[in-house]
Order: C-alpha cells, then sequence, then structure tokens
C-alpha cells in the first residue's frame, strides 16, 4: 500500500512537471517566431547562400548589415535558428567555429521560385502580430472591428492603400496569383488610397496601365515618383474605364 501511494504520487509529480513545461513551450514560442523573423530581415539565408550553401559565423557577417558589438548575439540567434531545424550547423575545421547550412526549410528564403519571404515578411510583421495581442479586448466586445483593425486603426487593404510601405502584402498577391493580371491592358484600383498596392502591381506588370481613383484631398498628397497615374473623384459618382477594376473588400 505504501509503494502504491509513492507510485501515485511520483505520478501525479511527473504529471505536474509535464502541465508546466508545456506551459512554457506555450509562453516561450514566440522567441522561435521572432529568431525566424530576425533571419529574414537579416537576410542570414542569403548570405549562406552566397556562401556556396555553407558560411561560418565570420563569413555570414561579411554579407548581413549587423554592428561588431552584436556579433556574440548573433552566435546565440543562429542556436535558436539551428535548434528549430531553419539551418544545419556542423563543426568546423577551425575549433568553436561551427559551419551553418542551409535546411529544407531555409532554401525557400532563397532565389526564386516557392521562395517564402515576402509572406513570412508579412505574417510577422508588427501590423500582424499585434493584432493577437488585442485578442483580450476584442473578446469582451459584441461588436466592432477586426483584431486587425482594432491594433491598427484600419483594416488590412485600407492600410496597404494607405501606406506604400506597407505594398509587400501585395508582393504576396502579384506572386501567388499574378496570373489574374497577365494580359490585363488597365486597371484602376478605386478608393485606391496612395496606391500601395497598385504601386506592386505597375511594378511587376509594367505594360498595365495602372490608375487610382480616391478623393481629391487623398489624392492630393499621392506619391510623384512613380509610373501609377492617380485621378481625384467618388466612385460613387463614377469610375474611369479600364479592363480591370480593382475594389479591395
Amino acid at each position: 500500500m505504501t509503494l502504491s501511494k509513492k507510485q501515485g504520487a511520483g505520478t501525479d509529480q511527473q504529471a505536474l512537471l509535464d502541465a508546466q513545461l508545456q506551459l512554457w513551450h506555450h509562453t516561450i514560442a514566440f522567441v522561435k517566431s521572432m529568431a525566424l523573423k530576425a533571419a529574414v530581415d537579416l537576410r542570414i539565408a542569403d548570405a549562406i547562400h552566397l556562401h556556396g550553401g555553407s558560411a561560418t559565423l565570420s563569413q555570414i557577417v561579411t554579407k548581413v548589415t549587423l554592428h561588431p558589438s552584436k556579433i556574440p548575439c548573433l552566435r546565440r540567434l543562429m542556436r535558436v535558428l539551428t535548434l528549430t531545424g531553419v539551418f544545419s550547423v556542423n563543426s568546423g575545421a577551425v575549433v568553436d567555429e561551427p559551419v551553418y547550412g542551409l535546411t529544407p526549410a531555409s532554401r525557400l528564403l532563397v532565389g526564386p521560385g516557392l521562395n517564402q519571404t515576402p509572406f513570412l515578411t508579412l505574417m510577422l510583421s508588427t501590423f500582424f502580430v499585434s493584432s493577437f495581442l488585442g485578442l483580450d479586448e476584442w473578446f469582451q466586445h459584441e461588436t466592432g472591428p477586426s483584431p486587425f483593425e482594432l491594433a491598427n486603426g484600419r483594416d488590412i487593404w485600407t492600410l496597404s492603400g494607405h501606406d506604400a510601405s506597407f505594398g509587400f502584402i501585395m508582393d504576396v498577391v502579384v506572386k501567388e496569383c499574378g496570373d489574374v493580371f497577365r494580359g490585363v491592358g488597365s486597371l484602376v484600383d478605386v478608393a485606391g488610397g496612395l496606391g500601395g498596392a497598385t504601386q506592386t502591381i505597375a511594378k511587376a506588370f509594367p505594360d498595365v496601365a495602372c490608375s487610382v481613383l480616391d478623393l481629391s484631398h487623398v489624392v492630393a498628397n499621392a506619391p510623384t515618383d512613380t509610373t501609377v497615374k492617380y485621378i481625384a473623384g467618388d466612385m460613387f459618382e463614377s469610375i474611369p474605364s479600364a479592363n480591370v477594376v480593382f475594389l479591395k473588400v
């Protein structure tokens, strides 16, 4: 009986430790995502690729923008990225100089084809990450904006249209759904704001005559260093003629 009680107590303690470990995994899981974001932003995969697919830390440093004082921190970052399978690591010929290589995952961050960099940049951006930080507040209201709107003040398409730097959303659209724009002669982006989305389309398909329709006070602030034509007007009154009307809802 005493032995049985001890075994039961041991089982309960192990279950408690397993439960605690599970919570800790969930709590610090964001570290893996943020490490991946840093790798994408620093273009570490490109740096390794430029060295033939494998590189030491000192070789990686020559290809990325990094302050010299942060080199020890880069080693720690690479440790996270190798443990999570983004990169591989092997012992190098020089003591304490590991050699990092590309894995099937990090090969998707270099070159053309199935490059996932635009998608990862989008999903790991502050715009999207901040949306999840306010989920508790969003659940406390019966109606209202989406979590994205609550965090950023605008829906994703409005933000894309008014912030040209947010055009990487359209990078993903053009990459994944670019066939819909092929053969199109002209396109008008209705309520397109400052044309962040349209500029991406115009850059990817220079043969498409792209224009943006929005209210006069919006068009007044439109950029001038672009091939996109900006038209002041109200879409409820008239829409300029074009092969394609681009309306984001």
